[in-house]
């Protein structure tokens, strides 16, 4: 067991390291919301199939990547593709438009998605708990349309589209490598277009403007890196440790949109993110529960 142990702190380390990393990735975006979203959507797509390009050949993934090239994988990846485009596209707008508070609640909603779709698709059971937050984050949302009129389309786009990508993802089972370098080779046509033909001419990606220029080529590895040590973390220690740290992403984004950017959080709001919050609560007690009696059964074994 000592021997695990380095790994397992190496692998908690960059987990931690993964979800802080994202946690602050709005202050990024923020520098750059003088460009519209979709142009800072097509610079994410470019650069990260650039970054992810070379990590293929550096790791020597050649090979991995010609027997993925199937039909049904690639048509997996076409719906994957457009549906981490349109997270990210609405993430950007969320982030620039000063609706992080919405950000924050799409991803705290998240993980309840990915519960109710695993119960559909995977024949998942629901425990007592899970039922719970699941009705929690139902009266969340319908709370929302009841006090602003509307649906909150933001978090709700958020949380739907990651965690159908998710779905699909488990279902492909390609390595983050792989698919990232498929699913950035799908899109980077349309990015193409959209910063030749599409775009509003704001003067970057010119020596006039070399500093936006840098800024908006970071957003490689601004999406790289996170994923590069959540992937190193996932080698290392189990899922369900990782998903212990999911929620720092959100509650740091919370914390941004009311403390540092001054969004508007008033009492009805915050009803909408205490329910949310009740929800995860119950399921990380479940979760510590189900981790402990694992435990018992393997000193038992």
């Amino acid at each position: 067991m000592s021997q695990l142990e380095p790994a397992a702190k190496a692998g908690m380390l960059y987990g931690i390291t993964a979800y802080l990393l994202w946690a602050i990735a709005p202050l990024y975006f923020k520098t750059i919301d003088q460009v519209p979203a979709l142009d800072i959507l097509s610079h994410r797509i470019i650069w990260s199939f650039v970054i992810v390009l070379v990590l293929m050949v550096l790791l020597r993934k050649g090979t991995a990547l010609r027997q993925a090239l199937s039909k049904k994988v690639l048509a997996a990846m076409l719906v994957s593709s457009l549906l981490i485009a349109g997270n990210w596209g609405t993430y950007i707008y969320a982030v620039n438009s000063q609706q992080l508070l919405s950000a924050s609640l799409g991803y705290y909603i998240n993980p309840l998605v990915s519960i109710v779709l695993g119960m559909v698709f995977f024949k998942d059971k629901l425990d007592r708990p899970k039922q719970v937050a699941a009705l929690l984050c139902l009266a969340a949302v319908v709370f929302e349309v009841i006090q602003f009129g509307r649906l909150p389309w933001i978090a709700l786009t958020l949380a739907f589209s990651f965690g159908f990508y998710g779905l699909i993802r488990k279902k492909v089972a390609l390595d983050s490598f792989t698919g990232m370098t498929i699913e950035t080779a799908i899109l980077l046509p349309w990015a193409l277009i959209q910063l030749q033909w599409l775009s509003q001419d704001i003067g970057f990606m010119t020596a006039d403007n070399l500093s936006l220029t840098l800024l908006l080529m970071a957003a490689g590895p601004v999406t790289m890196v996170p994923l590069m040590c959540f992937a190193a973390a996932a080698n290392r220690v189990s899922l369900v440790t990782l998903g212990f740290f999911q929620y720092i992403g959100p509650s740091a984004m919370f914390c941004l949109a009311v403390f540092l950017y001054d969004e508007p959080f008033s009492t009805e709001k915050l009803v909408t993110f205490a329910l949310i919050w009740l929800a995860l609560l119950l399921l990380i007690i479940s979760s510590i529960k189900s981790l402990r009696k694992q435990r018992q059964l393997m000193r038992g074994a």
